[in-house]
């Protein structure tokens, strides 16, 4: 349970940035490179290691605390999160899309490591690559925020981008024997999991 708690703050740290772009066009920068980094960490030796460390998944476990402890800061985060996990069930299924997703990511991998991850110009290519693959499969995963930034086209490839992250992250997560069986059965194992990840962070 505990490396499934990190695998579950890393998708809802990374929705939680999509919730921002959208609604302001501004990302934290940190945070964005950590969603980012992960796209590009295929092999990694461990799911720490995905992240950049546990310290880096900080915010992300203190909104799982808060959620769990019924603090919620925002009402759609969980329906988001929820539809990541929907969409990444019908994406494993597709061979075909998950083979090319991940040829396109290692295309992209060493122009990251040159520009950054969260260079404009590698978002703007993980966005394309979001848009041509996971963007066609039902249901569809739908982003509210303001219309005035979502409007524009490298703020739609940034939310894109880091949609792809929080993907790689519900990936990540059933890879560890997670299900959604987990949020409502092993709730109080996956809080103390998260609890003792945040005292370690």
């Amino acid at each position: 349970m505990s490396e499934r708690a990190l695998a579950l703050a890393g998708l809802v740290q990374a929705l939680a940035q999509v919730r921002r772009v959208a609604d302001t066009g501004q990302a934290n920068a940190a945070i964005l490179t950590t969603a980012m980094d992960s796209v590009f960490r295929i092999d990694a030796q461990s799911p720490a290691d995905v992240y950049g460390g546990i310290e880096a998944l900080r915010p992300g476990l203190t909104l799982l605390r808060d959620y769990f402890g019924n603090q919620p800061r925002d009402e759609q985060l969980p329906r988001l999160a929820l539809a990541v996990m929907q969409l990444e069930r019908r994406f494993v299924r597709e061979d075909t899309m998950a083979s090319r997703v991940q040829a396109g990511i290692r295309e992209h991998a060493a122009h990251a490591q040159r520009l950054g991850s969260s260079h404009p110009d590698v978002l703007s290519a993980l966005g394309s690559l979001y848009a041509e693959t996971l963007s066609h499969l039902r249901p569809r995963v739908l982003v509210q925020g303001n219309p005035h930034y979502l409007g524009q086209a490298p703020v739609v490839s940034e939310v894109r981008a880091i949609l792809l992250a929080a993907v790689r992250s519900a990936v990540l997560w059933r890879q560890l024997g997670g299900s959604l069986w987990d949020l409502a059965l092993r709730r109080r194992d996956l809080v103390a999991a998260i609890n003792g990840h945040l005292a370690e962070a």
